[in-house]
């Protein structure tokens, strides 16, 4: 049976039973096609999909999951649903009301270009790295597409369905000049196949990982910062959400708690996430419980409006809900953005200090809990308004909520980075860091 078949089925198998259920069937389809010397080294076409249950008895949450969508499978799964909440002790759990939610098509046929075009996208994209003498290795140049549709139901009227995607193309290698040697990548993501360039994404990797060679160290102190778009989303990315995150307050591990209506950050500074935007990549017209999607500014101007929300966080806080619930079908219900992105500014008039470009080991050297950081960094030395140079072999650290305070300017241009999450970002000026290097 198809996913919209076997929610049904479900719903209506737990109204007979008396018990509440919501039911999210996600179905996923990946290309990977992969070039390196001048052929294409692999192509892998994909798909996963299945069917999760949420279930609610006297107060206790239980989950489950299958991939079959026979009817012995739907039967499993529903009771396994429900013995699992019988064996919870917490209880309060609860099922949003709802309505229909309509069904929404945010892809249409953005990806529906012929299999050799895409092979070409890729091979072309390697071709233009090695037409540069500078490029010594092309370690991988590669396109891929990935395909979600979303079904959504519950006992509580909730009732519906997006699809949604996006094309990618994605480059790795390493330029030289003398001794010096840098690996970089550079990747361009779009709902349009069409609207991606190899020649371009080329061009840009050339010029971002080019600009570096030659690198100088960096001298131990305190300098003004300029973060580049793709830098500074990682690490909003990394440390703003989760300090935004009401599950993270509500279990004492944010910051931010008990600061709604404070001012937390630079007045110059807002931050948003919008499910709504036309050409979002990770737009959506519900979240995972079917609350309707809506624009939600969580800092405005340096104040701290709201956290991020899903049902059962805004209950307990006793505030309205944001509809940032996330879940797949595999899991439980947890909280995520869309797209989340700092409103740009009026600009950057550099002058001097450090042009920060690249950060690595977030994972390890960034504590969202402490809001401490302490990142190894590449970047670019600023004299007198100009770039003087490349600078390597330093760490950018401090905290991150000193960092939101001593924003002294925003770039006018916003750039999108897919590495932690859908984030944007335009560049930001942070009036000092401390920097460790030589």
């Amino acid at each position: 049976m198809t996913f919209e078949e076997a929610m049904d089925y479900l719903l209506q198998k737990a109204r007979a039973m008396g018990i509440e259920a919501e039911v999210l069937a996600t179905h996923t389809r990946e290309l990977t096609i992969q070039a390196h010397g001048g052929k294409v080294e692999e192509i892998t076409q994909a798909t996963q999909g299945g069917v999760g249950v949420r279930v609610v008895v006297e107060g206790k949450t239980g989950y489950a999951y299958t991939e079959e969508r026979t009817p012995a499978a739907l039967d499993w799964v529903l009771q396994e649903a429900h013995e699992n909440a019988l064996l919870q002790s917490e209880t309060g759990g609860f099922l949003p009301a709802g309505g229909g939610l309509g069904q929404h098509d945010l892809l249409g046929e953005g990806l529906s270009a012929p299999l050799e075009q895409k092979r070409q996208a890729a091979l072309n994209l390697e071709a233009s790295l090695r037409a540069d003498p500078r490029v010594r290795q092309v370690q991988m140049t590669r396109y891929s597409e990935k395909e979600t549709q979303a079904t959504l139901g519950s006992t509580q009227g909730v009732a519906g369905a997006f699809r949604n995607g996006y094309a990618l193309l994605l480059a790795n290698a390493v330029m030289g000049e003398g001794q010096s040697l840098k690996q970089g990548y550079e990747f361009d993501l779009s709902k349009e196949f069409h609207a991606l360039e190899p020649g371009r994404t080329a061009q840009q990797f050339l010029q971002r990982t080019g600009r570096l060679l030659g690198a100088r160290p960096l001298k131990t102190g305190r300098y003004k910062a300029y973060f580049e778009p793709k830098a500074f989303a990682q690490l909003l990315g990394m440390m703003g959400w989760f300090l935004l995150s009401a599950k993270n307050v509500l279990e004492g591990k944010s910051l931010l708690a008990g600061r709604v209506g404070q001012k937390i950050a630079s007045e110059l500074f807002t931050l948003v996430d919008d499910p709504t935007l036309p050409d979002g990549l990770a737009s959506r017209p519900f979240d995972a419980e079917g609350t309707p999607a809506r624009r939600t500014v969580f800092i405005e101007k340096g104040i701290l409006r709201t956290f991020a929300h899903n049902s059962e966080t805004a209950r307990k806080m006793g505030v309205e809900n944001t509809g940032h619930a996330f879940r797949i079908y595999k899991g439980v219900l947890g909280i995520a953005p869309s797209n989340l992105f700092v409103a740009p500014g009026a600009g950057v008039q550099m002058d001097s200090g450090v042009v920060v470009t690249d950060l690595m080991g977030l994972h390890a050297g960034a504590n969202p809990i402490s809001g401490e950081f302490s990142l190894q960094a590449l970047g670019l030395w600023v004299e007198g308004g100009e770039v003087a140079y490349p600078v390597e072999n330093f760490t950018v650290s401090g905290n991150f909520l000193e960092l939101l305070q001593n924003i002294t300017a925003l770039g006018s241009e916003l750039e999108w980075n897919p590495m932690m999450g859908i984030v944007g970002s335009p560049m930001v000026e942070v009036a000092e860091l401390s920097f460790a290097g030589a």
